[in-house]
C-alpha cells in the first residue's frame, strides 16, 4: 500500500536521489529550475509517495510570479517536478500525487492560478491544464510552448516574464 506523506518528513537525500534517477543529474539546468529560482517550496503542497518504507514518488509546488509588461506581478503556483521511480511509472502514482497536491491546493485556497511544464494531453485530460493563457509568457530558458500549461480562474492571460516569487519583509 502506498502512503502519501508530507515531503518534509522524508530524508532529503532520498528525494534528491529519486529526482536524479527520474530526471538525470543534469536536471538543475532545466528551465523549470530557473523559473522557481531559490524560492522555498510550498510545504503544504509537497508530498511523497512511500511504499514499504521506500520512497517511490514525490511532487513539489513552488511560489512563482508572472511579472507582466506593465510591471504588475501575478502570483502563481508552479507544480513540479512530479517524480516517480522509473520502474513504477505506469502504476498511476504520478496521477495520485497530482490529485493529492491539487486537493491540498484547493484546501489552502492556492488553486486559482497554477501552472506547470508538461505533456498537454496528459495534464489536460486528467487535470484540466491547457496553454490558452500562456502564449505571452516568457521564461528564463527554452520551453516547448505547447507544454507551458496553466489552470485556475486567476491565471493571467498577459505577456510577461515568469520567475521566483520574491517577498519583501517590512
Amino acid at each position: 500500500m502506498v502512503d502519501f506523506v508530507p515531503l518534509a518528513s522524508v530524508d532529503p537525500a532520498a528525494v534528491e536521489a529519486l529526482l536524479d534517477h527520474a530526471f538525470g543529474t543534469g536536471r538543475h539546468a532545466r528551465t523549470a529550475y530557473k523559473v522557481r529560482g531559490d524560492a522555498a517550496p510550498i510545504d503544504a503542497l509537497c508530498l511523497a509517495a512511500v511504499e514499504d518504507g521506500a520512497l517511490v514518488g514525490t511532487i513539489q509546488c513552488w511560489p512563482i510570479t508572472l511579472t507582466d509588461n506593465e510591471g504588475i506581478t501575478h502570483p502563481l503556483v508552479m507544480i513540479g517536478p512530479v517524480a516517480v521511480e522509473p520502474a513504477r511509472q505506469r502504476d498511476g502514482l504520478g496521477r495520485m500525487l497530482m490529485t493529492h497536491a491539487l486537493n491540498a491546493a484547493a484546501a489552502q485556497g492556492l488553486d486559482q492560478a497554477m501552472m506547470l511544464i508538461g505533456d498537454p494531453a496528459y495534464y489536460g485530460r486528467f487535470f484540466g491544464f491547457d496553454a490558452a493563457a500562456t502564449a505571452g509568457w516568457r521564461l528564463p530558458g527554452p520551453v516547448e510552448r505547447e507544454r507551458l500549461l496553466a489552470k485556475g480562474r486567476d491565471v493571467p492571460a498577459v505577456a510577461g516574464e515568469l520567475g521566483p516569487r520574491v517577498t519583501v519583509e517590512a
